[in-house]
Formats: structure tokens, C-alpha cells, sequence
């Protein structure tokens, strides 16, 4: 049967429907190759042969297994093509029928199941274990086996990226993540998501086996400055929906509030402030809890009580007044709910991994259950090293959640910029010194996936991790599995992918990829030689006409509307840009054979660019807005050298 899949729009006939079309003889030597999965599993291995799906699997569910993990292994194969899925109380033996087999992996059928595949559960939290054994008969036997609800929920995520191939090869796969805490913290400064990014941020969260969301929006006042006060009724309902769609996602949903700017650490009002409030959320089904004391001064007391309790103000005595209101708040919330997850807690010294006398008396005095978070060795490092986390084990005397900066773009130096390159210069080896790593996104919410599903696959295994493959990963995703769309995101992307800092120096290079092929044209110009100049100009024009046909193709309905949407005015500048770069080769081209008309092209391109440099961002959106970036020091340069590379 010749099976079809939607592709950009088009049909499309599918590697299935390629093999069946095929002699017997010639199916039987196509060779098996080993899956990408992100995150990359800790071990992968191929077995012989492989299975199809075909019309029809059974499906197996062991007795308790969550009715939503095996809801969504049907909902998987179904999106794979299986027509029909029918549901069984055992494994039947042999036959063409694929046979799937879910459930935890101390339940008797499913040890029976690995069994006979020969393979071994992981026993890891949120580990799991999918063996795919190919059958005698065309069909075969695929067995997800969980150590618990979350790695049987990871396994389902796994198994969706196994299925996209029609012909599963036979493998063994044994996984679970090298850190405990692994997600998001909505934490910047301007515009907070829509409950709908939140919605779909859970989602991708799930996708890419992440288990953590904080909720900690810097303009949310009922969080910040009015942290005593109450949530409205219809936010709190809000907030309800969003907590069960975390759940529904094994992702923990963590309210994070911000008393410092006001707190008196010493009040028992104040206290008693922020265990009604946890209370309240408490009663919409949130169960962990956050206390951020970032971006504060402790050089002063808010209260004259203070003053009273620990003395003159500074480090050492902010220390410690923070450390007595926090060791309270973790006392009462294991008192409430004693399956409740440890407090999580952002010191006032977050920003490097330097002894003081403040986080001495974080060390000393703060209870050791409580989670500390540190963004490594600056506000947005450029790298994070093993000796770097091991020193703030040693400053704050526990491994600390490391908040990492990155693609945050709510400070100056990341102005008219998405933040879109691959997530890098993170030491494999850290999870030994982590509790776990939540990314600060950016305002926009779908742009943010590119670089926090890097974040989330190192966490994951950072010993495996690849940069560039999980790049181009959340590429194929955004794009729903679309070539075209996926080769024009990358595009994209990579005028995208400076990383500033708080400094002069970014941490990573603008348009790597694009200023490679200026710099060969320009190398090929200087060289002299006719050809070389032709071949020069003809790789410009097409690298021109893909960044000018890139917008539109984004824009086309294939690729996650959010990402277009949040991105538009990237995308009319990145047209702009596109189409000054091709009337510079056409320029160029003219000048090469001597014509007059090289000018007119050059003055043509001259005028695109200013105007896509004049292009704004969303105002609003973001918290330094101004005018849009594109490659810039890259594809600015090139189109305004470019009159002078060729004599005319």
C-alpha cells in the first residue's frame, strides 16, 4: 500500500512507499542506520533488521500505566501513519502485526517483553528503555519501558522521533537525563508571555524531555511589587490552567515571587505574607515554590526592624536575614505538603562564584535543602567550565542550579537582536556539578526554542550533546519536518547568531556561515583569474537569493505561525537585506564585463540597505527595542565595500 504524508503543502511519496515499489531482493539489503534522537540518548545501539508499522499495531498497555502516556503513544502512531490500533491484554507471539508494549519497567509483561528483545531496563530516574526486535514475519515488537511515570512519558517523546522513518531499524535504546532540574525560567524584564506562549512553551518543554518551568515574569506586580497582595480571581484561574497543562506535560510548574524590593526580613507579617500567598497557590494545584532575591540592594534595610534584628546593613547581614525568612518558608511549605518539592532561592550575589561574606552566610546559615541558583561567572557568561561550577559549589556550599542567560535579550547590548545561535561553550562534565540548568528565554517565546532546545539537550547528556545537530534539530522542528523550510530557518538563523554580553565581546561570532562565503568571494575577486570572478559572483547571487527568498518561505504556513509572527520584523528586514545583497551581485556582475549599469545596481543596493537597517522592532516587545539587526559587521560591510572590489 503506497502511504503519503503531507509535506509543505505537497504530497509526497514516503521512503515506504519507495521500498514496497521495489524488487524483494533489493529491500532486503537496504541497511539499517541509526536514528537522531534529541536529546541523544546515553546509549543507542542497532540491532538486525527492522520493522514496519504498517496498517495496523497492537498496542499493550501493562496494568497502570498512566491512561495519558498510553493516549499519547496511540495518538504517536497514528501521526506515523497506523491506521488502526487495537488494544490487547498480552504479547502475542510471532506474526505481521507490529506489537507495542508500554508501561513501567517492573511490570511482569514488560520485563517479558525486553526479555525478549534481550534488553535491560535503565533504572535511573526518568530513565527508560525502548527495544524495537524485528519479527520473522515483516512485523516486530517496540516495548517503551519507564523506571517511572516521567521516563515512560520520555520514552513516548523518544519514540515519536523514532517513528517518522516508516521502516524502524531494530535498536536498543537506555536513557535518562545526566541532571535532575532541567527547563525554563520566564524570568526577563518587559513584555511576560501570553498564557497561550506559556501553553505552547509547555508543550515544546515536553518535546524535548525538559521538567522544569518557572514562572517568574519581572512585570508580573503581583509578584513583584505587590507580592502581599492577592491574584485577581480570573489570573489565579489562569495560572490553574496553566499549572494542570504542566502536569499534563511531567513538567513542574514553579511559582517564583519576588519580595526583596520591599521585604522586612524580620516581620512576621511579611511572612506570613508569602505563606498566603504560596497558599493560595497552593490551592490551584502549584507545588513548588520560588523565592528571588536578584536585582536588589542589600546595602540598605527596607525596615528600620531590620536594623534592630541583624544589625547595620551589608552582605554578611543580608546573608543571614535572608537565610532565617527562607529556612521558614521551607520549614512551612514541608509542613503543608511533605511530598513537595525543596524551595528554590536566586541570592543577591548570583553572578559569580567569588567568596564573600554574603555567601558565607548563605553557606553557614541557609538550610541545605534549599536550591540555589548562580548564572555562572558573570550576568551572561561566555562560558561556563567544570572549575567554574566546582568554585560556586564551594562559594554557596551545595552544587547550584545554574540560571543561564542565554538567549535572554532584555539588556542593552542585545538590542534589535533574536538571540539564535546553538547553545555552546558549556563544559561537557558540568552536570557533576549542577543540580540542573534552567534558560532565561527571550520575550519571544517561539524564537527562544532554537537556542533553549540546546540548553535542555545538554542538560539532558551534555557528555553527548552536539551544538550544531541539536541546531539544526530545532530547525526541522520549527519547520514541521519541511526541507525547504528548514534550509530557510537556518538561513535565518544564522544572521542571528551573535551573542552579546555585558561587555565589548560577544561570546559568539555573527553570521559564521555567511561571512564564510563573503570572505570566499572576496578572496576570489582579489585572486585575479576570470573564471574564479564568474564562479564568485554566480555562489553570491545564489547565496543572495537565498536570504531574500528566506522570509517568504518562512511565512508560508509551514513553519510554527508563533515563530513567524514574533519575528516579523527580522524576517521584512531579512527580505530587505536579501535583495540589496542580490542588486550587489548584479553589480558586481556588471562591473566584471564593463558595464555602465554596475553603478545604477550598486546606488540600488545602497538604498535597500539603509532601508532595512531602518527597520524597528515590535515596540514594546521586548525591553530595549530599536532598529533590527541582520548580520550585521557582516552583510552590512560586504554591500558597502562591494562598488570598490571590482573597478568599473
Amino acid at each position: 500500500m503506497i502511504r503519503r504524508i503531507a509535506t509543505g503543502g505537497r504530497l509526497a511519496l514516503t521512503v515506504a512507499a519507495v521500498a514496497l515499489a521495489q524488487p524483494v531482493a533489493a529491500q532486503a539489503v537496504q541497511p539499517a542506520t541509526l536514528p537522531a534522537i534529541i536529546p541523544t540518548p546515553v546509549s543507542m545501539t542497532l540491532g538486525t533488521g527492522s520493522v514496519t508499522l504498517g496498517r495496523s499495531v497492537v498496542l499493550v498497555a501493562a496494568p497502570g500505566t498512566d491512561p495519558a502516556t498510553v493516549a499519547l503513544v496511540r495518538a504517536i502512531l497514528t501521526e506515523a501513519g497506523v491506521q488502526a490500533v487495537t488494544s490487547a491484554q498480552r504479547v502475542a507471539k510471532g506474526g505481521a502485526q507490529t506489537r507495542v508494549v508500554i508501561g513501567a519497567a517492573d511490570a511482569a509483561i514488560v520485563r517479558d517483553a525486553l526479555a525478549q528483545s534481550g534488553a535491560t531496563p535503565d533504572d535511573r530516574p526518568e530513565g527508560y528503555t525502548i527495544a524495537v526486535t524485528a519479527g520473522g514475519e515483516g512485523g516486530g515488537l517496540i516495548t517503551l519501558a519507564g523506571r517511572d511515570a516521567d521516563g515512560l512519558f520520555h520514552a513516548a517523546q523518544t519514540l515519536r522521533q523514532v517513528v517518522r522513518r516508516p521502516m524502524v531499524p531494530a535498536l536498543v535504546i537506555r536513557d535518562h537525563p545526566a541532571m535532575p532540574i532541567r527547563g525554563t525560567i520566564e524570568g526577563f524584564y518587559g513584555a511576560p508571555w501570553s498564557m497561550a506562549d506559556r501553553t505552547s512553551h509547555l508543550d515544546f518543554l515536553a518535546s524535548v524531555k525538559a521538567n522544569t518551568y518557572v514562572y517568574s515574569p519581572k512585570d508580573d506586580p503581583y509578584a513583584r511589587d505587590r507580592w502581599r497582595e492577592a491574584y485577581p480571581a480570573a489570573t489565579l484561574t489562569a495560572l490553574g490552567t496553566l499549572a494542570q497543562r504542566a502536569r499534563a506535560d511531567h513538567v513542574d510548574f514553579v511559582y517564583a515571587i519576588s519580595p526583596g524590593p520591599s521585604i522586612c526580613f524580620s516581620d512576621p507579617a511579611d511572612a506570613a505574607a508569602l505563606e498566603r500567598k504560596f497558599d493560595a497557590l497552593r490551592g490551584i494545584g502549584i507545588r513548588s515554590f520560588y523565592v528571588a532575591l536578584d536585582d536588589i540592594e542589600y546595602t540598605k534595610w527596607n525596615c528600620e526592624a531590620d536594623k534592630a534584628a541583624f544589625g547595620a546593613s551589608g552582605a554578611e547581614a543580608a546573608g543571614i536575614a535572608q537565610s532565617r525568612l527562607l529556612n521558614a518558608v521551607q520549614a512551612d511549605l514541608t509542613a503543608k505538603d511533605p511530598r513537595a518539592r525543596p524551595l528554590i532561592m536566586v541570592p543577591t550575589e548570583y553572578y559569580d562564584a567569588k567568596d564573600s561574606p554574603y555567601k558565607a552566610a548563605l553557606r553557614k546559615a541557609l538550610d541545605p535543602r534549599i536550591v540555589v541558583q548562580w548564572t555562572g561567572t558573570d550576568v551572561v557568561p561566555p562560558a561556563i567550565s567544570i572549575p567554574d561550577a566546582k568554585a560556586a559549589t564551594k562559594a554557596f556550599g551545595r552544587k547550584t542550579l545554574l540560571w543561564d542567560n542565554y538567549p535572554v535579550n532584555d539588556y542593552a547590548q542585545s538590542a534589535g537582536r533574536l538571540l539564535l545561535a546553538p547553545y555552546a561553550k558549556r563544559e561537557a562534565g558540568l552536570s557533576d556539578e549542577l543540580t540542573g540548568i534552567l534558560s532565561n528565554p527571550m520575550n519571544q517565546e517561539a524564537p527562544s526554542r532554537v537556542a533553549v532546545a540546546g540548553v535542555l539537550a545538554f542538560a539532558w547528556n551534555d557528555a553527548g550533546y552536539d551544538a550544531d545537530l541539536t541546531w539544526h534539530a530545532a530547525a526541522r522542528d520549527l519547520a514541521g519536518g519541511d526541507t525547504r523550510a528548514t534550509a530557510a530557518l537556518l538561513t535565518f538563523f544564522d544572521t542571528q547568531h551573535l551573542a552579546p554580553t555585558f561587555g565589548s565581546q560577544p561570546w559568539q561570532e555573527q553570521a559564521p556561515r555567511l561571512k564564510a562565503v563573503l570572505d570566499g568571494v572576496r578572496e576570489r575577486l582579489a585572486d585575479g583569474d576570470a573564471d574564479a570572478r564568474r564562479r564568485a559572483i554566480a555562489d553570491l547571487a545564489a547565496q543572495a537569493d537565498a536570504l531574500a527568498d528566506a522570509s517568504d518561505i518562512i511565512r508560508s504556513g509551514v513553519v510554527d505561525p508563533g515563530f513567524a509572527t514574533q519575528a516579523r520584523p527580522w524576517l521584512d528586514a531579512l527580505q530587505l537585506w536579501g535583495r540589496a545583497l542580490q542588486l550587489t551581485a548584479a553589480g558586481l556582475g556588471a562591473a566584471d564585463q564593463g558595464n555602465a549599469a554596475a553603478a545604477r545596481y550598486f546606488a540600488d543596493a545602497k538604498r535597500l540597505a539603509a532601508q532595512a537597517a531602518a527597520v524597528q522592532t515590535i515596540p514594546g516587545a521586548t525591553r530595549f527595542g530599536g532598529a533590527v539587526k541582520i548580520a550585521d559587521g557582516v552583510l552590512d560591510r560586504f554591500i558597502a565595500d562591494a562598488p570598490g572590489l571590482i573597478a568599473s
